[in-house]
């Protein structure tokens, strides 16, 4: 052991020999201290080991340390400098030391690898030592190694244990060129490279052939099949199907139970080979139909696998993991090829092996099942479908024997027996939906949950699509399942809470499927057994699971709730009743599930009902106080939200007084706000005590949510109180500002300082919801311009200015944003005060670097944007210094590396530009003062390699301002008309200017290249995709350009991709029923 003094010393004469041997034995002493936990020098150690790994020509010594070291370790760290100088530095090494590299790492893996009980010793060290070998060999094959394949080949037939080696060499070769290659290597040599392996995979197959043919030595036949799996996925189809490769793994090795898993890999790279020729159609059903035989002889499709996986070996269980995904996998990629009278048999048989594997309690071997089923369903509803919909040259009588419908139905009748299984399976397994807060933890005991799982939200949406179309394809069947199911909950012979839960997830997942009628029966029966299931049952637990599941489905099915008012009167009674349940988790739920009713069934809470006195809601807000005296501050907001939602229907057939019922709804906050109030005129204090500022917390809270629900009816309980929320943000503003002048900005992390902050940021965001709600008639545009702005701009303006940075508040951008945005023109004559109260100091936070204020800055330029397209006219009503800080924010907006800020600089500067266009009286005097910085500014920003993403706007800014010089629009001089030539023009100008300043920032561009390239820019016949490409091909170009991922400039093509197909997707969601949740549905009624 070294001291660490020595370890020091140590690394010194390690990293310099001065002229010395290699002192091998030191630096194992050096690793031993970096790898013993108890070496109190092993963080000096691991130093030392991390500076001689840096050392640049340590290398040199790794065939020393390989060859000498006595500590495994130090024969790795060897390794792994060699490794680093091949990836880094092979190019510049001279040849002969990259041959004696090559050379050397050759012999030493063969002479590992040829003596059996070495290599089994050393096998960590030869795995190592093979990566190092496939590292040379992605710099020198096959260019300057052509003979490595044939080679290999060659020496593999010499000694079983030096060819098993060789296989891993060949597996980890594949690996590297076609799975890890993509970030590591261009892709012109990646491309030659599987050429070359293409062009010699004769030799390799052949080999492989041999070993699997000729070879005893399970270890070397395993390695081989694991090779094989490798290659199947890219090698030319006549090696598969012009073999007897096939018939060798299904008949020889897939009986094997040592070699099942790695056959059945291979079988499944070649079973889900897709989009081939159709003459490959027999293969693969020969292939399909000759593994069930083999897989019957092992378990047949009535064998339930359920308790072999529990109770079975690791080996059992991958191999079932294996199966789902060869079943899968081909079934994806060749189901219509299967549908032949001779195959017809076998596809059932592995569609029943599929339902079986599917039911093992496994959650990753049920999602790759699922993927098969969402396909087949999905396939399947839609052969169906487009036959229901006959088209003009569909014959009435469908005569013959080919007719679509008669195909469609052959096939549905001819899958109706596996569907009737895997509805089953997927009721009994439904995931948990979004919706449900109550879950059973890992201890049995039922909780609210806290995170969500989003591998499980995923999960549901697939698992309810694929049960949706099961339902479309037989109604029956899926309600038949569901009720005998519930019938088995409620007489108790299958009752457990995971039963009851996936079934009535299931249910709750088919909402809008069935037709009213079909619906109104099932629902009936569904909603009395659930409601007599809860009184039934003893127990909080019991019954706190069984009104988490009242309570999910009556939320999903909203379309039979508006058609049966008892029911709906009667569900919503029970929410009340729940929200005084205190189990963990149930009021949140009851809260949840009554927004989404009221917001679906509005209408029927305000007008009167059948057999009722008055509308529900009247009697509603009588009955509130005791409603809600069990729930949480957080619970009655949504409360609120909800009965806010029922006002917010002013609809022709609503007759209540909606006012006087707004007023009812809010007398307990109101009071409360009441005694606040009275107590302040008191003593002010009282309204800077924490328990006071949180009660003012909570009842801003009610109001936002309500105002958000109910709309510009909200205006009048705004007036009641609106004098006394300034007062209060006053108030507190003052006494925060006080706090900080007394004890530096440091107060304002105070918990006292927070808590009033919170209480004013309360009032912007309701201030700003106002806003945001307003319309007539009871909030004009105009009332509001007039009645809302004079008031707040001191209180709230005034102090966001005189603040010091860390007590502004973002929100207070969000609410003039909000202004500006919803009251337009109106406020005209206001923009330069709200300028003058928001932009320099907020300017001054947010341009002090890129990081600071995050929420600040985003806020900000939303007010700038807003601005520019609201209250353009204003922009120049401001003194010309502010003027071009707006110009020069927008700028340095542009410039940001955080996209959506400089997304929005880019859009700002769009939207200015025009709006200048159109006003002639500004437009020239802009021109003459911003045009030649601005094209420079966009000009930086494209070429600084750092925002490609912006790409799309770059152009569209540089054509729109190129083309306005070209076209003459820009009347005044863009040059210093006291040096410029007799008759120089803006174009001629603007042409020679950037051609310079091209040249000057890229000096590997010619003369020639730019001069073609700016006369590009100015071609008025370029429309906007011919300029981008003219950009395009321009910046990769460049050098800084060319060794990037350009990806970035391509973006908007990308992206238009992915909208076209997100946009086909959601129009299948809208033509299938059901697919689309009961809250995506827009209600054409309300």
């Amino acid at each position: 052991m070294v001291s660490s003094m020595g370890i020091e010393a140590a690394a010194q004469k390690l990293i310099n020999p001065n002229g010395e041997e290699f002192d091998v034995s030191l630096l194992d002493d050096v690793v031993t201290a970096a790898y013993s936990p108890s070496d109190p020098n092993r963080a000096m150690a691991n130093k030392a080991l991390m500076a001689l790994q840096e050392a640049p020509d340590v290398w040199t010594k790794a065939d020393a340390i390989l060859e000498r070291s006595q500590n495994p370790q130090s024969r790795f760290f060897g390794l792994q400098v060699l490794d680093d100088a091949i990836r880094t530095r092979w190019k510049v090494l001279p040849a002969e030391q990259r041959e004696g590299i090559k050379n050397y790492v050759v012999g030493k893996v063969i002479q590992v690898s040829s003596d059996e009980g070495l290599a089994t010793t050393e096998k960590v060290f030869l795995s190592k030592l093979n990566l190092t070998l496939v590292q040379i060999l992605k710099q020198e094959w096959p260019h300057n190694w052509p003979s490595f394949i044939p080679d290999l080949v060659g020496s593999s037939k010499t000694s079983e244990v030096l060819c098993e080696n060789n296989m891993h060499i060949l597996k980890l070769l594949s690996e590297e060129i076609f799975d890890f290659s993509r970030d590591q290597m261009v892709t012109q040599k990646v491309k030659k490279m599987k050429e070359s392996l293409n062009s010699e995979f004769a030799a390799i197959y052949h080999l492989c052939e041999f070993i699997l043919e000729n070879s005893q030595r399970p270890s070397l036949l395993k390695v081989t099949l694991q090779t094989l799996q490798r290659f199947l996925t890219w090698i030319p189809l006549g090696f598969i199907f012009q073999t007897s490769l096939v018939d060798t793994l299904l008949n020889k090795f897939f009986p094997e139970p040592m070699f099942r898993t790695d056959t059945l890999d291979c079988l499944t790279e070649i079973g889900s080979l897709a989009d081939l020729e159709p003459e490959y159609d027999p293969v693969f059903r020969k292939l399909f139909s000759g593994f069930l035989a083999r897989l019957g002889n092992i378990f047949s499709p009535e064998t339930d696998l359920a308790q072999p996986f529990e109770n079975g070996t690791e080996d059992d269980c991958i191999f079932i993991q294996r199966l789902a995904l060869f079943l899968t996998g081909f079934l994806k990629a060749h189901l219509k090829s299967l549908e032949t009278p001779d195959t017809q048999q076998s596809l059932i048989a592995g569609l029943f092996y599929l339902v079986r594997v599917s039911e093992v309690d496994d959650v990753e071997i049920f999602r790759i099942c699922l993927e098969a089923w969402h396909m087949l369903a999905q396939d399947l509803y839609q052969t169906e479908n487009e036959f229901k919909r006959p088209g003009p040259m569909t014959s009435v009588l469908n005569l013959g024997n080919n007719g679509g419908s008669t195909s469609a139905a052959s096939r549905k009748y001819m899958y109706g027996p596996v569907l009737t299984r895997v509805r089953q399976v997927m009721i009994a397994k439904m995931a948990k939906p979004e919706e449900v807060l109550i879950v059973e933890d890992e201890n049995g005991d039922i909780v609210r949950e806290t995170t969500k799982d989003t591998d499980v939200i995923a999960q549901y949406k697939t698992m309810r699509e694929t049960l949706v179309y099961l339902t479309h394809l037989n109604c029956d069947d899926t309600e038949s399942i569901m009720l005998s199911k519930l019938t088995a909950q409620v007489n108790g012979t299958e009752w457990s809470w995971n039963n009851l839960n996936t079934l009535c997830w299931a249910i709750g997942s088919i909402s809008g499927v069935m037709t009213e009628d079909e619906e109104k029966r099932f629902l009936v029966t569904v909603i009395k057994d659930l409601l007599g299931l809860c009184e039934q049952k003893r127990g909080k637990d019991n019954k706190a699971v069984i009104a988490s599941n009242i309570m999910y489905v009556a939320g999903q099915y909203p379309r039979f709730l508006k058609a049966h008012w008892k029911f709906l009167k009667t569900v919503v009674n029970k929410l009340f009743e729940f929200m005084h349940e205190v189990h963990p988790g149930v009021q949140d739920m009851a809260c949840d599930t009554f927004l989404k009713i009221a917001t679906k069934c509005r209408r029927k809470f305000v007008t009167l009902q059948t057999d009722e006195r008055v509308p529900f809601i009247a009697e509603l807000v009588d009955t509130m106080p005791s409603i809600v005296s069990d729930l949480e501050p957080h619970q009655v907001q949504a409360f609120y939200e909800a009965v806010g939602c029922m006002l917010s229907d002013k609809g022709p057939a609503v007759t209540v007084d909606r006012a006087e019922l707004l007023e009812k709804l809010m007398e307990m906050p109101n009071k409360r706000w009441k005694v606040i109030m009275e107590q302040a005129n008191t003593n002010v204090e009282s309204l800077v005590a924490p328990v006071t500022i949180k009660e003012i917390i909570k009842i801003l809270k009610t109001n936002n949510k309500t105002c958000g629900a109910i709309g510009s009816i909200y205006a009048n309980q705004l007036q009641t109180f609106f004098m006394d929320v300034l007062n209060v943000y006053k108030v507190y503003s003052e006494r925060i500002s006080a706090t900080v002048a007394q004890q530096g900005p440091g107060a304002t992390q105070l918990s006292l300082v927070r808590t009033m902050r919170s209480a004013k940021k309360e009032i912007l965001r309701l201030l700003a919801m106002f806003i945001e709600k307003s319309g007539p008639p009871e909030a004009d545009p105009q009332a509001v311009a007039q009645g809302f702005i004079p008031p707040v701009l001191d209180p709230i303006l005034g102090d966001y200015q005189r603040n010091i940075a860390n007590s502004r508040d973002p929100e207070v951008l969000t609410l003039f944003t909000t202004v500006v945005e919803k009251l337009k023109g109106h406020i005209l004559s206001d923009v330069p005060r709200i300028m003058e109260g928001l932009f320099e100091c907020t300017l001054q936070m947010i341009t002090v670097n890129f990081e600071d204020y995050p929420e600040h800055r985003i806020r900000f330029f939303e007010f700038i944007r807003a601005v520019n397209l609201h209250c353009f006219q204003a922009l120049f009503n401001i003194p010309p210094e502010h003027q071009k800080l707006v110009v020069d924010s927008v700028v340095w907006a542009m410039k940001h590396t955080e996209r959506n800020i400089s997304d929005t600089g880019l859009n700002i500067l769009n939207e200015l530009l025009q709006n200048v266009g159109k006003t002639p009286n500004i437009a020239q005097g802009f021109y003459q003062q911003y045009l030649l910085a601005l094209i420079q500014d966009v000009f930086a920003v494209m070429t600084d390699r750092l925002h490609k993403s912006g790409f799309k706007m770059h152009a569209t800014l540089l054509q729109y301002m190129f083309h306005l010089v070209q076209m003459n629009q820009v009347t005044v001089p863009l040059f210093d008309t006291q040096t410029a030539p007799v008759g120089q023009s803006n174009p001629v100008f603007l042409r020679d200017h950037i051609s310079n300043l091209l040249i000057q920032s890229f000096p590997n561009l010619t003369r020639s290249q730019v001069s073609k390239f700016v006369q590009g820019m100015f071609d008025l016949k370029m429309d906007l995709p011919s300029f981008k490409t003219h950009l395009r091909d321009f910046l990769i170009e460049l050098k800084e350009f060319s060794v990037e991922d350009n990806s970035g400039l391509f973006g908007e093509e990308d992206e238009m991709q992915k909208r076209q197909q997100a946009e086909a997707q959601e129009a299948h969601r809208f033509a299938v029923p059901g697919l689309l949740k009961p809250s995506e549905i827009v209600d054409e009624d309300l």
